[in-house]
């Protein structure tokens, strides 16, 4: 994916594109909410269920058995605004898969539009999807020792403010994930992120690094946040703080926090 690549699909641009059967869409709500109702055409994958496995070869597999090849544009969507839908859409880009962007915004929001939705399940025919793998958006425990001492690497934490001044990994900005939306969308406009990420430092031609509590959902977002912004050199510390502390990494905590410090603005 290229710097000028669309990280979102607006409403009205997704509502023509089902219409003209040319895209797949994603919901990665839980099963029993999906069969409730969900987006026309939309295939069901829970987060739950990627994680339960998301090995490239068995990601692979269910990206085949959704009808996806490698020129299949997909759209992904979720009711988190933004996070579940974000890790997603991240593991496809990993496998290699080019066309993949977030809904602008939430299934509730879609829903309380009045916009079309149905409980059909779709019948889907598999397609055959190559892999080729994106190392340079993964971040792994050992990459982040390998260039924690680089100025030209940015790590930036997206929990909650009060878990980040509790504990941290070093070095580490706080981004809380909170701040990266705006009313009923799921990221900010690109001029007001980029003045966001401005004033936290986080600029110019510095590889990025994003981490969250555990699984890559809330840094997910922040990857797809920072590729908006058109900062492209972005990787994803998917397996997060939980890893991290759980390998005995140190970390560290923020002292002498401020107001300001508790809020996440």
């Amino acid at each position: 994916m290229t710097e000028s690549s669309k990280i979102i699909t607006d409403v009205d641009s997704l509502r023509s594109e089902i219409r003209d059967k040319s895209v797949r869409v994603i919901d990665v709500r839980r099963e029993g909410d999906y069969k409730q109702d969900h987006i026309p055409t939309s295939v069901n994958l829970p987060l739950s269920n990627l994680l339960s496995d998301d090995s490239p070869e068995r990601v692979l597999k269910l990206v085949s058995s959704m009808g996806i090849d490698d020129e299949t544009p997909v759209v992904v969507y979720d009711d988190t605004f933004g996070a579940l839908a974000s890790r997603v859409a991240w593991t496809l880009e990993y496998l290699g898969h080019s066309d993949v962007t977030l809904l602008e915004t939430t299934y509730s929001h879609w829903k309380s539009l009045g916009l079309e939705n149905d409980s059909q399940t779709p019948e889907i025919q598999n397609k055959e999807h190559s892999m080729h793998l994106r190392p340079e958006i993964l971040a792994t425990s050992d990459y982040l020792e390998s260039v924690k001492t680089r100025d030209d690497v940015i790590l930036i934490d997206n929990r909650e403010r009060l878990n980040f001044l509790e504990q941290h990994i070093p070095g580490a900005i706080s981004l809380p994930y909170r701040t990266l939306a705006s009313n009923d969308k799921i990221l900010r406009s690109k001029d007001d992120m980029k003045r966001l990420l401005d004033n936290r430092g986080i600029t110019g031609d510095s590889e990025i690094i994003t981490y969250c509590g555990s699984v890559g959902t809330l840094s997910g977002l922040a990857y797809y946040a920072l590729k908006s912004a058109g900062l492209a050199n972005a990787k994803l510390y998917v397996r997060s703080f939980k890893e991290w502390k759980s390998l005995q990494k140190p970390t560290e905590k923020q002292e002498d926090a401020s107001y300001w410090d508790l809020s996440a603005e």
